[in-house]
């Protein structure tokens, strides 16, 4: 029932969008952000708000985006699951918005076709690059305690991911902790060799994310993006062709990428998190206090944003 009221919620907001829209949305996005890029280039949004300035950054990685969006300098965004943690814990009032479902199969650690290691036991002692704070890093986190080994045992190298993969590409780290599409990328043009994926380790659960002074003032605005992005992703899957096609001109990947890029990615709508996504992400905040990579420990469902009291209100307003 929390489920279906929820998305009764959702549905009923979108319908008294017109006119309380903001002037300026300002959207972050990376190159994973396959709803995002394919609203992008159709055009949907701006469809939408035809009276609002719709602006567009692209952005390397999910800690930088929301470094972005803590600094009043986003809207809304899209990241994968560790990124808004260490947003909150560095006291960054941002807001969980909407869900897509799991994508285990969309990240990996890498080694390069040559390298002596085998397994994760072999990540001992070795340079394992990866973007800090990043799904990635939990991935990393994850597959040490599958090898049993601590995080002391290897050698973080905390690069972005472009830099990452020329240390990579270059061998100057062992290995690198990398999601799609760059994942996709590299194995294209070097047959870089898969040591784990996130399967069985890592959700790889994908946010979106608002201030919460954006998402207490234009709720209904919130409500149609998410909307729209399921629409984009229901476009993706009736047209698959055509978004390859569309998802390739907007990354600058080959065709070739672009197709296992989206093959790795499960049909993807947008939905509210439900009480087993937050559980599922307090623990993976909870993972990284107990590892002792941050300093205290937060509340997850603090930061989940509840719109059913904004919507009642401006309801309630409306009829009078």
């Amino acid at each position: 029932m929390l489920m279906l009221s929820g998305l009764m919620l959702w549905n009923a907001a979108s319908a008294g969008a017109a006119g309380n829209d903001p002037e300026e949305l300002r959207i972050g996005y990376q190159k994973s952000s396959v709803n995002l890029l394919v609203a992008r280039q159709l055009g949907l949004v701006e469809r939408e708000f035809p009276h609002t300035r719709v602006q567009w950054a692209e952005f390397a990685a999910g800690p930088q985006l929301l470094e972005a969006l803590g600094a009043q300098a986003l809207d809304f965004g899209m990241t994968g699951d560790t990124p808004p943690i260490f947003a909150q814990v560095a006291g960054r009032d941002i807001l969980y918005v909407g869900v897509e479902p799991p994508k285990p199969d969309s990240s990996a650690i890498l080694v390069v076709p040559q390298s002596s290691i085998k397994s994760l036991s072999g990540l001992r002692g070795k340079r394992v690059a990866f973007q800090k704070g990043s799904s990635a890093h939990y991935l990393v986190l994850r597959a040490l305690a599958r090898a049993g080994l601590q995080y002391t045992d290897i050698q973080p190298i905390y690069l972005a991911p472009a830099d990452a993969r020329a240390a990579f590409e270059n061998r100057s780290v062992d290995a690198w902790a990398i999601w799609d599409p760059y994942w996709a990328a590299v194995e294209h043009a070097s047959g870089a060799r898969v040591l784990a994926s996130g399967e069985g380790l890592s959700d790889n659960n994908s946010f979106y994310q608002s201030t919460r002074e954006f998402s207490d003032r234009y709720p209904e605005t919130i409500h149609s993006l998410l909307r729209l992005l399921t629409e984009a992703d229901q476009y993706l899957r009736a047209h698959p062709r055509e978004a390859s096609t569309l998802v390739a001109a907007a990354t600058g990947l080959t065709p070739e990428a672009t197709n296992t890029f989206l093959s790795r990615r499960p049909p993807s709508p947008v939905q509210p998190l439900t009480p087993s996504v937050i559980a599922a992400q307090q623990a993976i905040a909870d993972a990284f206090v107990t590892a002792g990579l941050i300093p205290r420990s937060i509340s997850i469902a603090a930061a989940v944003w509840q719109p059913t009291a904004r919507l009642s209100h401006d309801a309630a307003t409306e009829s009078r």
